[in-house]
């Protein structure tokens, strides 16, 4: 099974209608972002800049900084354009298209310029990213969509925000000392989770450090700011299984820039990013991280944390009930996973636990056909099925339920049985 999973996140995207983007607007994207990937080729030992895609996700039309080796695309002026073909899902992410590897990225881009080459030096990382022999699989991490996974997650971001606006270097330490202190606990009390943790981090946080190494923030006068709003901002999402990379390694990473200024090199696939920042900052943890916890925590609003938490907790607990009753109680619908790509919003999943994770919305490409999803589907753990509610409507191309709708390829059928659903490859026309 081959799958492709392509983050959306919420921050990037626009419900803004886009009709129609001049071209000498692109045009200064594409200048900007080959301008400031420059001075930085020394970062990774890499040219970042690269082929870039910008989506306009009502039309599907896309613009390119350089000519596809299919040459489907067509030159206007300095850019390319073209239709981005319909099984193809939109996203920010890196892809391989026409013979050319990509950053996509949706449109429009954030007015912040700042903020605008972070995002395209992000997606320009992933591109590169096998070539660092940065492969890592995606992980969910459940664990974080839990009243204690939260809350100390939290309290880490909190001593990191602290880190980040102390004045001293004492102060800087302590504050780091008391983040990973949270961060130690929080795999104490969910064992095996450090590695899931470090595969997103290895995968979303370095490509996010990039990022925002790029587009100057690093030595941005209001780079404090920045991180401070960002982790405010975070705290609010309704999950954090798959964003928190997104605030974590930024800052740990601008943080140790100050005393070792390329860090990152030095980082592997095989790289424990927490163990390598203890190490790099010269941490020394306490035994009891428990016992250390009582003394601290107090320093980083724990009290209005364990209350918000608590709250979200009962709340939460209400709607995975539902979903249980939805897709395990209820008459239900599998598809297997074959060779998938799939697009998602990582700011708004659910963990059912062993079950896997509910996402909100998605859109699953595969050998059998498309699946759009816009009132929840429950993926498994590793991503080898994905459960929807029972059809409503069934036609030999078009399957439909609860807000998703599968367009279904030739050469598979719906087959029933017992009170559920599943899909598979029709024999007779095989």
């Amino acid at each position: 099974m081959t799958i492709t999973f392509y983050l959306c996140l919420s921050t990037n995207i626009s419900t803004a209608q886009i009709t129609d983007v001049p071209t000498e607007t692109v045009s200064g994207y594409f200048d900007a972002i080959r301008e400031a990937t420059r001075p930085y080729n020394s970062l990774w030992d890499k040219d970042l800049y690269g082929g870039l895609l910008l989506v306009n996700p009502n039309t599907r039309e896309v613009f390119a900084n350089e000519p596809d080796k299919n040459g489907a695309l067509t030159k206007d002026g300095e850019i390319y354009k073209g239709i981005l073909p319909y099984e193809i899902n939109i996203a920010n992410t890196a892809i391989e298209w026409n013979g050319n590897k990509w950053a996509m990225v949706i449109l429009p881009l954030p007015e912040d310029k700042i903020h605008r080459i972070s995002l395209l030096a992000h997606e320009l990382f992933h591109v590169i990213q096998p070539e660092l022999d940065f492969v890592i699989p995606g992980t969910d991490n459940g664990h974080l969509d839990t009243k204690n996974g939260r809350i100390y997650l939290r309290l880490e971001l909190e001593a990191l925000k602290s880190s980040v606006l102390a004045q001293t270097k004492k102060d800087k330490i302590e504050h780091l000392t008391n983040a990973l202190i949270f961060r130690k606990y929080r795999n104490q009390l969910f064992p095996e989770t450090a590695l899931a943790e470090n595969s997103l981090e290895l995968n979303e946080g370095l490509a996010e450090y990039t990022g925002q190494t790029v587009s100057g923030l690093n030595r941005h006068e209001n780079a404090k700011e920045h991180f401070t709003k960002n982790i405010n901002q975070f705290v609010k999402f309704p999950t954090f299984v798959r964003s928190f990379a997104y605030q974590t390694i930024p800052v740990y990473g601008y943080l140790l820039s100050d005393i070792k200024k390329e860090w990152n090199k030095e980082i592997t696939n095989q790289t424990n990013l927490a163990e390598y920042f203890i190490k790099s900052f010269q941490i020394k943890l306490p035994n009891d991280l428990k016992l250390a916890i009582s003394t601290i925590e107090s320093k980083y609003n724990a009290e209005i944390i364990l209350s918000e938490e608590t709250e979200r907790e009962e709340k939460n607990n209400k709607l995975i009930a539902e979903y249980r009753t939805k897709f395990v109680i209820h008459a239900h619908f599998d598809i297997l996973l074959e060779q998938t790509s799939i697009s998602f919003n990582p700011t708004n999943l659910i963990s059912l636990d062993s079950l896997g994770t509910v996402y909100p919305t998605m859109r699953i490409t595969d050998k059998w056909g498309i699946l759009t999803v816009e009132n929840g589907a429950l993926l498994s753990p590793k991503w080898k099925k994905v459960t929807l509610s029972e059809p409503a409507e069934i036609t030999e191309q078009r399957i439909t339920g609860d807000g998703w709708t599968l367009e279904l390829k030739q050469g598979y059928i719906l087959l029933k049985e017992n009170q559920n659903y599943v899909l598979i490859k029709d024999v007779e026309n095989r």
